[in-house]
């Protein structure tokens, strides 16, 4: 079984077509002509034999198996309740985060934050510390054992785990990764993304950077760039 879901725009995926008992009859790759409009989701549920169809050489199961599969009759669809999205880039992904936070303010806003310097939807781990005179919010999330220093400021961001902020920085559309350091007095914005362990100086100007893995950055990127 593959979940499937809508989407407004099925010419930018491949397309799963379906019999009206959800058997699926072959798949579409970006179809200049419409043939339906749900695709792939990434979800499969598969008995154990199905490992038997795949050969001990590099293989593609969407592009080889899944369509040998249909070929057989083997293989059904069913339709993925909830929201979707692809979250490959960026600014998909903050756009992702987003709506999950929309969706825990409807299903479960007590996993949300509350209280003095929260604004609008927030989630932060129990094991993360924030320190006095932030302003949090409104899309934020923050993970396990991060620490956010004094007077910060962030705003639709996503802060992963063992991460530290320093006192005063300002930060908005961006991603942070695992055990980044923040510098004070840093301001990062422009849909700026951190690796891991990366390190930033204090009061330097991120607009629009990737950096790359265990980096140290000691000037500003005042515009767009791939920090290798």
């Amino acid at each position: 079984t593959l979940m499937v879901t809508k989407v407004d725009e099925p010419s930018k995926y491949g397309v799963v077509v379906t019999k009206e008992n959800g058997e699926i009859e072959r798949f579409v790759e970006k179809p200049q002509v419409y043939v339906g409009n749900r695709i792939n989701a990434g979800i499969y549920i598969f008995n154990p034999p199905v490992l038997s169809r795949i050969e001990p050489r590099p293989t593609s199961i969407e592009k080889e198996i899944f369509p040998a599969m249909a070929s057989d009759g083997e293989l059904y669809a069913m339709d993925l309740p909830g929201f979707w999205m692809d979250i490959g880039q960026p600014k998909d992904y903050l756009t992702g985060m987003c709506l999950y936070l929309a969706y825990l303010r409807r299903a479960h806003p007590e996993k949300l934050a509350s209280g003095p310097g929260i604004v609008g939807n927030v989630l932060i781990h129990p094991t993360a510390q924030v320190g006095p005179d932030c302003l949090i919010g409104p899309n934020v999330t923050i993970g396990p054992d991060c620490r956010i220093d004094q007077g910060v400021r962030l705003s639709k961001c996503t802060v992963m785990d063992r991460s530290v902020v320093g006192s005063n920085s300002w930060i908005n559309h961006s991603i942070i990764g695992w055990e980044g350091n923040i510098g004070k007095w840093v301001r990062m914005e422009g849909c700026s993304v951190l690796g891991e362990d990366v390190l930033i100086k204090d009061e330097l100007y991120i607009n629009g950077g990737k950096i790359l893995h265990h980096k140290q950055i000691t000037a500003s990127i005042p515009g767009a760039a791939i920090i290798m």
